[in-house]
């Protein structure tokens, strides 16, 4: 009787350890030689549950567990053992402490690139100041020009061999036109204009904070008899009050005839414009529309020939002012773009003057500013909102 209730009791317990099998995949024992030779000779083996001798076995002797209750017992175990380390695992990780991982600056993305409009509304008013700075400086040094009669134009190398084309000079002031507007269109796509624009004005008042330095200091005589001066003023501030009007209404334009007024020679003023033009269109832009910036490029070079083949300027003045430019951009935008030159020792960009500007202007720009477009204008939220939902069932 004992043994059949035995034999119950492991038949009982033979489910529960074949799903623990499944589970936590013990290794299986390996079968005796003898079993096995037994089945190859034909022989029937002994079933290895077969149950222990009853407990009253002779001796006193406690009895042996069998096979199935001994890999139960094992098995119930490592499944206690299994509870309990992912109780201890699931405790640390509520627990513990996190790692804080510095990301780099160049990999923080759209964070690290802050619009800051009011740095924007300050290099606005910077520009804007130097460029009415400009218009009382040229006014100045309009009193000051040498009469042609008395100071006949000074040799230049280009003049001696391309005679004037009298409707030159307005193909300059169309290109340049063109250009700014182009550049204006694309500034108001950008993604990051605020950024951009305040580099663009920033660089603007220093180009002409520069020229009214370097015209002021040395007056040169009018480039050709063809140019017509208007008259000098000498005490008269009321009427140099409306020139510097006229001549900020008309933008300093001859096609809009506010420009009368003789001695801004050193450097050209045109050529700064034409040439920061395209270099802003070019940096923020996709380099695969190469036939849009060849275009703008044509525009502007034409543009910076035509002030020549005009006698509008001396070549130094067009020569020098497209190295200002040129490298007042190129050094602006290195420092910009490399930041391991802003805190740098040896850093010699840092020695400008415009250094600590700088500093102020870019001090939250992380990262080099990418060439992104968006609309100007957003979308109304009704149709973001249909937008979200079309997206949402696609998802779905």
């Amino acid at each position: 009787m004992a043994a059949s209730e035995l034999i119950q009791d492991s038949n009982d317990v033979r489910p529960h350890v074949e799903v623990d099998v499944t589970t936590t995949n013990p290794p299986t024992p390996p079968r005796p030689q003898r079993a096995a030779n037994a089945q190859a000779n034909g022989n029937p083996t002994r079933h290895a549950s077969s149950p222990p001798p009853p407990s009253g076995s002779r001796g006193g002797k406690k009895p042996v567990p069998t096979e199935p209750e001994a890999g139960g017992s094992r098995l119930s175990g490592l499944w206690k053992q299994n509870q309990l380390i992912h109780s201890l695992s699931n405790g640390l990780r509520r627990h513990c402490d996190y790692v804080k991982i510095s990301v780099p600056p160049e990999e923080r993305g759209a964070d690290s690139l802050p619009s800051e409009w009011w740095k924007t509304g300050v290099a606005f008013l910077y520009a804007l100041f130097i460029l009415v700075f400009t218009t009382v400086v040229i006014t100045v040094v309009h009193e000051r020009v040498p009469d042609k009669s008395v100071s006949p134009p000074l040799p230049d190398k280009f003049f001696d061999y391309l005679d004037r084309v009298p409707w030159a000079f307005t193909v300059t002031e169309v290109n340049g036109l063109v250009l700014v507007g182009l550049w204006l269109v694309q500034w108001i796509f950008l993604k990051h204009k605020a950024i951009i624009a305040r580099r663009c004005f920033f660089l603007i008042g220093t180009l002409y904070m520069y020229r009214c330095v370097t015209m002021y200091i040395t007056t040169l005589p009018v480039p050709g008899k063809h140019m017509v001066c208007a008259p000098k003023l000498y005490n008269d501030s009321t009427g140099k009050i409306w020139r510097i009007l006229r001549l900020i209404s008309g933008g300093g334009l001859s096609l809009t005839g506010s420009h009368l007024m003789c001695g801004d020679f050193l450097y050209s003023g045109h050529t700064v414009m034409l040439t920061l033009s395209y270099l802003f269109i070019k940096e923020y832009s996709a380099r695969w529309m190469w036939w849009y910036h060849w275009f703008c490029w044509l525009l502007s070079a034409s543009g910076v020939l035509c002030i020549l083949i005009a006698h509008e300027h001396y070549s130094i003045d067009v020569v020098v002012g497209y190295f200002a430019t040129t490298r007042t951009f190129w050094w602006y935008h290195t420092m910009a773009n490399t930041h391991a030159l802003r805190d740098a020792p040896n850093n010699y960009l840092s020695r400008a003057w415009w250094s600590p500007v700088f500093k102020f202007l870019e001090r939250n720009v992380h990262t080099t500013v990418p060439v992104e477009f968006s609309w100007p204008v957003a979308p109304p939220s009704s149709c973001r909102q249909r937008y979200r939902m079309v997206e949402g069932g696609r998802d779905e």
